[in-house]
């Protein structure tokens, strides 16, 4: 009898390069180890290409007799999940979201920061050139302000519209923006940055702008029910942008083309967590903004909760999230 040592011997390395793939893929199989959809599908399609390559070279191989266990066994897992569809809505964003945010702090940091510079720049640019806060937001809205100042009202630009017709309006414009600011990463990240500056311009200035005139505290108050919200997740949009461009800045080990499609879908699922916000903050800004006779303590209170409830998802529980994992999967 011939013995097809070649054959053996190249099964035989075929197993040693990819068997740290399949353990992990089996310990996460067998032990229902956490690991983001996007991993495990991942791991499924390796194994399957292994497989199907096993099956060509290697038949009637303990190494295809393994693989095919996996590979039955991943099915059965993933139909598993497919059948918990729907509580995967909630879980992404109690569970994979956060934990996946963890790895892009640097990122909203960065956008923070660049937000923040541009709006003092807007303030400053305001206080040092008397045109300037025309330039940004427009004779007609400065005009408008100035006349709702002198009748006595100067937010009565947030009660012109209907409730529910405002609502609609701003939550669709804000996605809008979270977009743009997200798809022009696309350019090398500096579209991303020049979004960031125009909106932080414009911000800068209009709270200058409110100062110049006395009402900077009456503005704030007022502004921030729901810009607290609206601003900080067009940062976060920013950050999205940001792990967009650098996908295709810094490709890593990965060709330039799958860090493209990598940094796209991180950047596109951070942009979908900030949905639920723009919505809040559209609520607010249509239904609760309006009301500038509320006591300032409300204002305050609601202003508060928001700032707590973005760093509380953003940071703080993304950065918990992580360590209670790498706990988890270092014993």
């Amino acid at each position: 009898m011939k013995i097809n040592y070649e054959g053996t011997m190249r099964e035989a390395a075929f197993a040693k390069q990819n068997k740290d793939k399949w353990l992990k893929f089996e310990n996460v199989l067998r032990n229902n180890v956490q690991v983001s959809p996007d991993e495990l599908s991942a791991l499924y399609i390796e194994i399957t290409d292994h497989l199907s390559y096993a099956q060509t070279f290697y038949p009637n191989s303990n190494t295809l007799r393994y693989l095919n266990g996996l590979s039955v066994l991943a099915h059965q897992k993933i139909y598993k999940t497919k059948r918990e569809s729907r509580s995967r809505f909630i879980t992404f964003y109690t569970e994979e979201f956060p934990l996946f945010f963890a790895q892009y702090q640097k990122q909203l940091l960065i956008s923070f920061l660049t937000f923040a510079l541009f709006s003092i720049i807007g303030a400053y640019s305001s206080a040092t050139d008397g045109d300037f806060v025309r330039l940004i937001l427009g004779d007609g809205y400065v005009n408008m302000t100035l006349d709702n100042i002198d009748s006595g009202d100067p937010m009565a630009v947030y009660k012109e519209m209907g409730e529910m017709n405002m609502f609609l309006g701003i939550t669709i414009n804000n996605v809008r923006v979270a977009l743009i600011a997200f798809l022009f990463g696309i350019f090398f990240s500096l579209g991303t940055l020049y979004i960031l500056m125009r909106n932080a311009i414009m911000l800068g200035s209009f709270q200058y702008f409110f100062y110049d005139q006395g009402m900077l505290w009456e503005s704030a108050r007022t502004i921030w029910i729901h810009g607290t919200i609206e601003i900080s997740v067009i940062i976060v949009a920013g950050a999205a942008g940001l792990v967009f461009g650098n996908g295709i800045l810094f490709p890593g080990t990965y060709s330039r083309l799958q860090s493209f499609v990598r940094g796209a879908k991180a950047g596109l699922k951070i942009v979908i967590s900030t949905v639920p916000f723009f919505i809040i903050a559209g609520f607010l800004e249509g239904f609760v903004t309006r009301h500038t006779e509320m006591p300032d303590w409300l204002a305050i209170l609601i202003i508060l909760g928001s700032l707590n409830l973005i760093v509380f998802y953003y940071v703080i529980y993304p950065i918990k999230l992580k360590r209670r994992h790498e706990r988890i999967h270092s014993v």
